[in-house]
């Protein structure tokens, strides 16, 4: 019997963004519909207002990870986004369990020498960010594939499970790049004459999603990464534009905020790094080889 934990916490609800689901079934209508999303400047500066407290308690409480559980750290992310993929969750699913694990990691060592806590703490990560995320979660049980070293009974990942919450401070809804990347994609494309083709900018979001979670993958640890740096740097990669304030202008216009521009280059030299890796051709102006090479890139982890 699947026990299924109540996840409410005395912290402001996150504001909803919709955006398109890389995986999703809808009709082409439906897709439109979910493209054609207006960002009000409340929101944002809401959004913005909402990373700068997140950032300041992750500050506070990261101590950072030892280097001896950076390997470990690299397998358990690995391990995540096969049984990501395999259930084909929601992209923010991905981010989620990470961000919880990299958390928890700061907050709290681990034993040294022993396998099965990282991948017990790997599963309660997947499991509490599906539960924040999915309308379906897998039993316990049926979340451990994908041949993990250890398997682990549900009461006891359930149990793992309280004690990550309570070394978060019960802070799971946070926010993340996908509340910011949308809008940034939109604001963008609103510049160019491709601005009001809602299949355009739904590949687009779907490209985007697959970049953030595969800049996840590439060591960078988002705890020292503002989300809205993040999404930045996705969103100036995807349309094909540099890093520099005119750019950057663009994303946030009309909010009286501004992009921690060495960030953004950071994490957009890390894009460009995983690229030449890759040995990707140049970007196309439709982005569409960037779509092909990017995504089989993410299925060589499922």
């Amino acid at each position: 019997m699947a026990v299924s934990l109540n996840l409410y916490c005395n912290e402001a609800p996150n504001e909803i963004v919709v955006s398109c689901e890389a995986y999703g079934d809808d009709d082409d209508d439906n897709e439109s519909d979910h493209c054609s999303v207006d960002y009000d400047d409340d929101l944002l500066i809401n959004l913005f207002e909402t990373e700068v407290d997140q950032m300041l308690e992750s500050k506070v409480v990261s101590s950072r990870f030892h280097h001896s559980i950076v390997t470990a750290r690299k397998d358990a992310i690995q391990w995540m986004l096969k049984v990501h993929c395999f259930y084909r969750f929601r992209p923010e699913t991905a981010y989620l369990s990470i961000n919880y694990m990299d958390r928890f990691l700061s907050a709290r060592p681990l034993p040294q020498g022993k396998g099965w806590p990282m991948q017990l703490l790997s599963v309660s990560c997947l499991s509490l960010a599906a539960k924040m995320e999915e309308t379906t979660v897998p039993f316990l049980l049926d979340l451990q594939i994908m041949k993990p070293r250890f398997l682990f009974k549900p009461k006891t990942v359930q149990r793992m499970e309280v004690l990550v919450m309570q070394t978060l401070n019960w802070r799971l809804r946070i926010i993340t790049p996908f509340d910011f990347v949308h809008c940034f994609i939109a604001r963008i494309s609103s510049c160019f004459s491709d601005s009001h083709q809602p299949n355009r900018l739904c590949h687009l979001f779907s490209l985007a999603s697959d970049l953030i979670i595969n800049t996840c993958i590439a060591a960078i640890d988002s705890l020292d990464y503002p989300p809205s740096a993040i999404a930045a740097a996705v969103a100036l990669w995807i349309t094909n534009h540099s890093v520099d304030e005119q750019n950057l202008g663009h994303l946030h216009n009309g909010v009286n905020q501004v992009i921690n521009t060495g960030m953004v280059k950071k994490i957009y030299k890390v894009i460009e790094g995983k690229r030449s890796s890759l040995k990707l051709m140049p970007r196309s102006p439709t982005c569409v080889l960037e779509a092909a090479l990017l995504c089989k890139e993410i299925a060589k982890y499922c």
